[in-house]
């Protein structure tokens, strides 16, 4: 980080200080705090102090009061040139060489923004755990993004991270697949069809339900209820006879779940790759579904948990506002809750170093996070303070909802392929690529595509629905990724004509003053290890983006405005070819932790 006295947040914490000591020395009075906010862009100033909040402690006119602290800030505080009074907003003019001195010190920092890891306690964060019935499609690629890239931003927020994923990789929907391939698959496998293997799976679970369907609407034309029909269909019965034999160990059917489950996992690897995500650390239901009991039965002595006639264990979470829970059935076989509480226990046995759990995962599961940390809680896990549902909405397209048994789903892959091909063919509408080799467009293409898929849905609050239009995602105007990447590529361009020697630090006094849309560019830049802070404590992936899309709006103001190679005067020269170098090194490095490239050329 840079010095503290340097950035915004520095220059604040002084004024603050100053403010203070302005009040008690004028008006004997102690001021608890002091309110601070950006000028308005028509006003002269750089922050304003608030006055009207001191009117409770400091008796008069908000004009008066804020002229004589504006004088005595002039005269205290060094960085401080000007001030104006606007009402009841003190508007403080900062000098330039306090913002010239802040460019050069970080103007050659590779890492600005980014914390050097400084807790000792690592956060585990999971995302994607899909099921392995089924490729990856569109909801998965809001959880993955969303998961990685609030995993890179905790970890430019100095802290460790583990990212992980929990895979359902057992249970009726994995038997469907493998009871429908039994019956109609003939034997084929991912090599002999020429499918990736998760699709070629996903592909019997349609098929399983479409049989289902069929058994329950002959049942039904028999004289069935069909209610009963759908509970006792010979293919869902056999199903789940299937699971059955799979829970007591059968070689046949865990050889079969096996190689299946292999055929999906080659198949979620591409996916992953070519989304640009990676787990540190995978742990499969399988494994972890016993987990859990044996708490509940320790949960249980400690009166945590209370035993109901029928043999089931439940847990009483009225008085926190919520209701009674089952975590252990009357058979003793577990629920769902049950191998969340064994899991994340597990998971700090594993990592001892882990400290917080961030577990990524759609709205629809909020009230089972409440009560799954509640539960931690309650059973004396100290970690379980630092546990966060990153809770987001659905993606919806305009064709409407998906349907995975149905095959209705859009595809992963399908999805990142169209963007590719909506990119090729919007940019070869606007012509941007002569010169291109086909191979270098198609390269082109892909960064292009994914950039605008992965920037359209991270630009939104996670607690917000999506209704993704993917021609909109690639414009090359507005709020978009594919604007942010012809910015940072036009910048690219500027430094590769830019045959000067670059390197010095520029003073005030070989320029005069800078000018206002230089300011205004270093100021947007003083807010980008704010903003990763602020992105890390918020799980919040839209605020990197849209501080992204703030700064190139300023740097195009700035383009627009101002002469950067055809400056005559070589010290302006060399300053504004710097800055244009620090905002490209800062989208890429905003980008990064987005999970999005950006182009040298585009």
């Amino acid at each position: 980080m840079q010095p503290e006295t340097k950035d915004f947040m520095g220059i604040q914490a002084i004024l603050e200080a100053k403010v203070k000591e302005a009040v008690e020395a004028i008006f004997k009075i102690e001021l608890p705090s002091v309110e601070f906010q950006p000028t308005r862009k028509d006003f002269e100033g750089d922050i304003t102090v608030v006055v009207f909040p001191m009117l409770r402690f400091v008796k008069g006119n908000p004009v008066q009061i804020g002229e004589q602290i504006g004088a005595y800030l002039e005269k205290e505080v060094a960085e401080v040139t000007g001030f104006n009074v606007v009402k009841g907003f003190l508007n403080i003019v900062i000098g330039d060489t306090f913002y010239l001195d802040f460019f050069n010190d970080i103007k050659n920092n590779d890492t600005y923004g980014f914390v050097p890891q400084e807790d000792n306690n690592a956060v585990m964060v999971e995302y994607s755990s899909p099921n392995t019935n089924k490729p990856l499609h569109l909801g998965h690629i809001r959880n993955n993004l969303l998961g990685y890239s609030v995993a890179e931003i905790l970890k430019a927020s100095g802290k460790k991270v583990y990212k992980t994923q929990i895979i359902n990789d057992r249970g009726i929907h994995i038997c469907k697949s493998m009871l429908a391939w039994q019956r109609f698959g003939n034997g084929e496998t991912p090599e002999s069809t020429g499918l990736k293997g998760d699709k070629l799976v996903g592909n019997y679970y349609v098929a399983f339900d479409k049989a289902y369907k069929v058994e329950i609407a002959e049942m039904v034309a028999n004289g069935t209820d069909k209610k009963v029909a759908e509970k006792e269909a010979p293919i869902l019965v056999e199903a789940q006879e299937m699971l059955l034999k799979w829970e007591a160990g059968d070689e046949e059917v865990v050889s079969l779940w096996k190689e299946m489950n292999g055929w999906v996992y080659k198949g979620f690897d591409v996916t992953y790759k070519n989304l640009g995500v990676d787990f540190d650390t995978l742990y499969y239901e399988s494994d972890t579904y016993l987990l859990g009991k044996d708490v509940v039965a320790g949960g249980l002595e400690k009166g945590i948990f209370y035993k109901k006639e029928d043999g089931s264990v439940w847990i009483d979470l009225t008085e926190e506002g919520l209701d009674e829970k089952i975590v252990l059935r009357s058979d003793g076989t577990a629920v769902y809750m049950t191998q969340d509480i064994g899991t994340a226990i597990q998971r700090v046995k594993d990592y001892p170093d882990v400290g917080g759990m961030v577990y990524t995962v759609g709205n629809e599961q909020d009230y089972h996070f409440k009560v799954l940390f509640l539960i931690l809680k309650k059973l004396g896990f100290s970690w379980s303070e630092n546990l966060h549902h990153l809770s987001y909405g659905m993606v919806d397209l305009p064709s409407g909802k998906m349907k995975s048994r149905e095959g209705t789903v859009v595809d992963a892959d399908d999805l990142m392929n169209d963007m590719t091909s909506t990119a090729a063919q919007i940019s070869e509408d606007l012509g941007k690529l002569e010169g291109y080799s086909d191979d270098e467009k198609n390269v082109l293409y892909k960064l292009i595509g994914l950039g605008a898929l992965k920037y359209y849905i991270l630009k939104v609050d996670p607690k917000k629905r999506i209704l993704f239009d993917p021609e909109e995602s690639v414009d090359f105007q507005g709020n978009t990724g594919p604007f942010i990447q012809y910015t940072y590529a036009r910048i690219q361009s500027i430094l590769r004509k830019a045959d000067f020697d670059t390197s010095a630090d520029v003073e005030i006094s070989a320029i005069g003053e800078l000018h206002i849309k230089e300011k205004e560019l270093i100021k947007q830049l003083q807010l980008y290890p704010e903003l990763i802070q602020l992105a890390a404590d918020n799980y919040s992936p839209a605020l990197i983006a849209n501080y992204t899309y703030d700064l190139v709006k300023e740097f195009n103001s700035f383009y627009q405005q101002v002469s950067i190679l055809g400056e005559t005067d070589d010290q302006k020269k060399i300053l504004r070819v710097q800055l244009s170098q620090k905002v490209s090194e800062v989208v890429a490095s905003a980008f990064k932790l987005l999970g999005i490239d950006v182009p040298e050329r585009m």
